[in-house]
């Protein structure tokens, strides 16, 4: 997200002395991605942030594939994947291809004794159950039902639950996650006919900093590994920084539906985009309103991509038999649409109450093992009438 924002002290130039009331010096760091052409902040520490003391056990958590080429519509339910107190342990992958991964999650405990950092892929947090805080070395940021929460890669943070019972579906992505181009002018600056702007963002807005020393673990995701190191002094110990790379949340329920008076394509449902997938937003909205409009969507052919579907709440139009936490993928190759019966009960219908997450990929998704057990088995021929 191209917008500027600074929390805490910082000096008045950049890579020029920063000292602490007694004398000392706080610690520069310079945290960006796409070498130094991405977008980047400045963050001053109290301790050096290099000081790894331990190099403990690493862990594979590589996915488990069992299907590698699908050509199969699969209806998977999501709320089946078990609840687990720890968070990290109740990270699912159930799709998954070489520029993203998709993740349920049902994490019960309310905080943990680790920090937690993903060295490969920003993270796309979308929150359907439960609420909480998001915990950073870059400040705090309270999330509830609806909330988006857009980690970039190399945040350290700790997820906080207010409930017992939490549902995450998790984006992973190999490339930066950036609002849309075409939403933007050249400045960087959302336009008139995005349907979301600045003031709908919410950036971290508490900067808690812990000047300690001692030993705290931070798990990092990395190449399919989740390695543990043990660092000498508090990961959140940042006094201040300025820029453009940080986390941030936005509502779901603040995405203002783009309409017509007959239906529109996907693209105006366009939240986030990757130079891999896009992730859109289905919200409640007006139905097309020409006389002799169809609401329901038209089949359609995926021949570029793969469809995925999240169904979060309310009343899927288009679809029989789904309810929320279910997922839906329309791999590319065939062709999709309502099923039978749904178009013709939209004629007529003026608008709908559903809520959705959307993510096409440009690549084939791969079937985990976890998916697999949650697949209702019979989705794919349930367009036969």
């Amino acid at each position: 997200m191209p917008l500027y924002h600074t929390l805490g002290k910082i000096p008045h130039k950049r890579h020029t002395t920063f000292k602490k009331p007694n004398g000392d010096y706080y610690y520069e760091q310079l945290f960006g991605t796409i070498g130094f052409d991405g977008m980047s902040s400045l963050l001053y520490h109290e301790q050096r942030p290099t000081q790894v003391a331990k190099v403990l056990e690493s862990i594979n958590v590589q996915p488990k594939i069992a299907v590698e080429k699908n050509i199969k519509s699969l209806r998977l339910k999501g709320f089946s994947i078990p609840p687990k107190k720890d968070y990290l342990d109740s990270r699912t992958p159930v799709l998954v291809n070489s520029d993203v991964q998709i993740t349920l999650a049902a994490p019960q405990n309310s905080t943990t004794d680790y920090f937690y950092k993903n060295a490969d892929e920003d993270e796309v947090l979308f929150v359907h159950k439960g609420t909480g805080t998001l915990k950073t070395l870059m400040g705090n940021i309270t999330f509830s039902y609806g909330d988006y929460l857009v980690i970039p890669r190399g945040i350290i943070y700790q997820l906080e639950f207010d409930t017992v019972e939490n549902r995450l579906f998790i984006v992973e992505s190999k490339s930066p996650v950036y609002t849309p181009k075409r939403y933007r002018n050249h400045f960087g600056q959302l336009l008139e006919h995005s349907p979301y702007c600045e003031r709908d963002i919410r950036k971290p807005s508490e900067l808690v900093t812990h000047n300690e020393t001692g030993e705290f673990l931070v798990k990092i995701k990395k190449q399919g590994v989740l390695h543990q190191l043990v660092y000498a002094s508090h990961p959140f110990d940042v006094i201040g920084w300025d820029g453009y790379n940080y986390p941030y949340a936005f509502s779901i329920h603040d995405f203002e539906p783009i309409t017509g008076r007959v239906h529109q394509p996907p693209p105006v449902h366009q939240t986030f985009e990757t130079n891999a997938f896009v992730i859109c937003s289905f919200c409640p909205r007006l139905y097309d309103y020409h006389p002799e409009s169809i609401p329901a969507p038209y089949n359609h052919s995926n021949i570029d991509s793969d469809e995925v579907l999240y169904y979060v709440d309310g009343d899927f139009m288009s679809r029989n038999d789904i309810g929320p936490g279910h997922i839906s993928l329309h791999p590319a190759g065939i062709p999709h649409g309502p099923h039978p019966g749904a178009m013709e009960r939209s004629i007529g219908e003026v608008k709908t109450d559903e809520l959705a997450v959307m993510v096409d990929t440009f690549k084939p998704l791969m079937v985990t093992e976890a998916a697999l057990k949650i697949d209702d088995g019979k989705y794919w021929n349930s367009w036969i009438d």
